[in-house]
This record gives C-alpha cells, sequence and structure tokens, in this order.
C-alpha cells in the first residue's frame, strides 16, 4: 500500500467554525495520504468531524468555517490556497465528487431524473445533444436502472429510496471524477437494498477506476469493501490501517468500543453493548486522549498528555499510549477478541 500513488495528501489539517462568538476545534492536526485505486473507509460516532474532514477537499465547508492550517496537495497544487468559486469549480465534480446520504435532498425535485444528469455531463464531460443523451442513457444503466428511456423523463418524487439513491450516483460517476466521497450513502435506506448500493459503488469503482471514500459509522457496512478503515473520534484520527488490521488487531480503545458495538457481535438475551459517556466539547481545549473519560481502561498519562502516533506496521497505526512500551498490557474487550473467529462483518 505504502508503494501506492499517492492521489491526495492531507498534511497537519485544522478546520475551525465560529458559533455564537465561539471557536469550535472541528479537525485537529489531521494528517492523511489517499492512495490511487483504493476504497478508504471513515469510520467515527456522529459528530467525529467525518463529513467535514471530506468537504474541506471540495471547499464546501459552512460559510461560519475555514482552514485553520494545514494543507490538501492535490495533482500538486494546495486546495487550502483555494479562495473562488472558479478555483474549486476546477476540482468540485469534475476531479472529485461526492454522493450525500440523502438523496432527496440531493436532487432538484422540479426536474427530471435525465435532466439533472444531462448537466453534469454537458458541465464536466463537455459533451452537447445527442451524444450527451447517449452518454445519460449509459450512465442509468450503468447504475442498475431498467427502462432508462422512460425513467430519464420520470421526476425524483417516482422513485423509491434506493433509487433516488442510484440516480445520485449516476450523476456524481457522470462527472467522471478521479475520487469518488460516498457520505453514509446507505444511511435512509433498509439493509437489502443498502447490500445492493455498496455493490453498485464497488462495480463502479471497477468500471471507471475510481479511488473511494466511504463515510460511515457503521463498522459492518465497510467490512467488505474497504481496503483500509480511518477511525475518527473527536476531530481527529485515532486508529488506520488495513481493514484486516483494523478489524482483527485493533489497538485503540475507541476501535475497541466502536467494534463491541456491533449489532453482529450482540449475545442473544444480553443488553448490546454502548459507549457510555459523550464525546469532549470541542468549543474547548482537549487535553490528553480525547476518548479518555469515556475509556475504563484509561492510563493516567491519558488525561495529561496527548498520544503520538505508535506504528502497529507499516500499514498500521494508532494514537493511544496502551502501545508505549512502558504501558501495562490490557487486552481488548471479549467481543473483540472473539471478532477474528465470528468472519468478517458486513456485506458480500
Amino acid at each position: 500500500m505504502q508503494d501506492r500513488e499517492t492521489v491526495l495528501s492531507v498534511r497537519d489539517l485544522n478546520v475551525k467554525f465560529s458559533l455564537r462568538g465561539r471557536t469550535l476545534h472541528a479537525i485537529r492536526d489531521v494528517s492523511l495520504d489517499l492512495y490511487k485505486g483504493e476504497s478508504l473507509a471513515i469510520v467515527g460516532e456522529s459528530g467525529s468531524g467525518k463529513s467535514v474532514f471530506v468537504k474541506t477537499f471540495m471547499g464546501l465547508l459552512d460559510a461560519n468555517g475555514w482552514i485553520d492550517s494545514g494543507e490538501i496537495v492535490y495533482k500538486g497544487h494546495d486546495l487550502t490556497k483555494y479562495n473562488t468559486e472558479r478555483q474549486w469549480l476546477s476540482v468540485r465534480g469534475k476531479e472529485i465528487a461526492m454522493v450525500l446520504q440523502d438523496p432527496m435532498t440531493s436532487l432538484n425535485p422540479l426536474k427530471t431524473i435525465g435532466a439533472q444528469i444531462l448537466e453534469a455531463i454537458e458541465l464536466h464531460q463537455g459533451l452537447t445533444g445527442e451524444a450527451a443523451h447517449k452518454e445519460m442513457i449509459s450512465t442509468l444503466v450503468d447504475v442498475g436502472i431498467t427502462e432508462p428511456e422512460r425513467r430519464a423523463r420520470q421526476y425524483p418524487h417516482e422513485f423509491s429510496g434506493g433509487m433516488r439513491q442510484r440516480v445520485v450516483i449516476a450523476i456524481a460517476v457522470a462527472c467522471r471524477p478521479k475520487i469518488l466521497i460516498c457520505d453514509e450513502p446507505t444511511t435512509a435506506l433498509d439493509v437489502t437494498i443498502q447490500a445492493q448500493i455498496l455493490r453498485l459503488i464497488r462495480s463502479l469503482k471497477e468500471k471507471y477506476e475510481l479511488t473511494t471514500v466511504y463515510i460511515t459509522h457503521d463498522l459492518g457496512v465497510v467490512a467488505n469493501v474497504a481496503d483500509r478503515i480511518a477511525v475518527m473520534y473527536a476531530g481527529d484520527i485515532v486508529e488506520i490501517g488495513l481493514c484486516e488490521e483494523v478489524f482483527y488487531q485493533p489497538k485503540h480503545p475507541y476501535t475497541w468500543a466502536l467494534l463491541s458495538s456491533l449489532p453482529q457481535l450482540g449475545i442473544k438475551g444480553e443488553p448490546l453493548y454502548s459507549i457510555h459517556g459523550t464525546p469532549p466539547n470541542l468549543f474547548n481545549e482537549v487535553k490528553g486522549d480525547a476518548f479518555a473519560p469515556r475509556n475504563p481502561r484509561a492510563l493516567k498519562i491519558d488525561f495529561v498528555k496527548r498520544p503520538p502516533y505508535f506504528e502497529v506496521s507499516p500499514t498500521h497505526k494508532a494514537r493511544t499510549w496502551l502501545l508505549d512500551p512502558r504501558a501495562p498490557k490490557i487486552d481488548p474487550p471479549e467481543a473483540v477478541q472473539k471478532l477474528s473467529t465470528e468472519g468478517v462483518l458486513g456485506y458480500e
């Protein structure tokens, strides 16, 4: 993985928001390399900074947010220096596209499905007329929509939730991006449709040679579609590694807690595991390990000093004092220890 071409590189990124006269530190010194052709999943609780982090790649931060420091390098350009809409339009859609979690708010209810896909094709592929129409129909076929000619004349309200999500994906891939970000693409769908959408994204990745980034709070959803997993907590990536490393050899207590919370690991007749407490208030300075107040296995130093990254393998690292050679040996929860014998979680 380390030998693969880096398509996007984030270094020491800090993002802040101004809210009611106070400053919220949403992303805290995050660094990440995205490799060409990989599938990266970014997981964590709601509010951990996942969506804010990837929105910086496309200049989609809310008006009260800004990049305080750091850099995002794509094709030799530092995107943090972009400050005009014209600059961002050279990246947004054409180079980096996003599929949002609620297709109904992503689609214009007053325009036909075909018209909305055509808009992306004409803007980013430069096609017009019959050529654009053929490309639009071909894209609908690629995302699994039958009777594309008839469906293209329909409106979003005439589609089911799963079909609307396919249309949103069609609009994104019609831009012919290099990187496709899927922000909670299955949250509003039932389990059966979730599996179909994940398989669809995986097949489109191969056909269009995409680099994909999944944003989710459910590790189980990405078990079979991600090459690597980055675990975010309180605006920081606390662990990152290959999918099998994060599932079967997790090192950060927060990753342990996320895995223990999976319903698939629950025991019949016993309460499901839940993470006690709440994430830290990012209006205040975070001292030590941000997860320490919620971690029953926390060390004293966790409350005092922020841990550095410790390398577990060339592809796996975690920000936890438990990996320090001086730390006492603390075993993961029983559910996490049993995980390797349970098989891979998620969808085939």
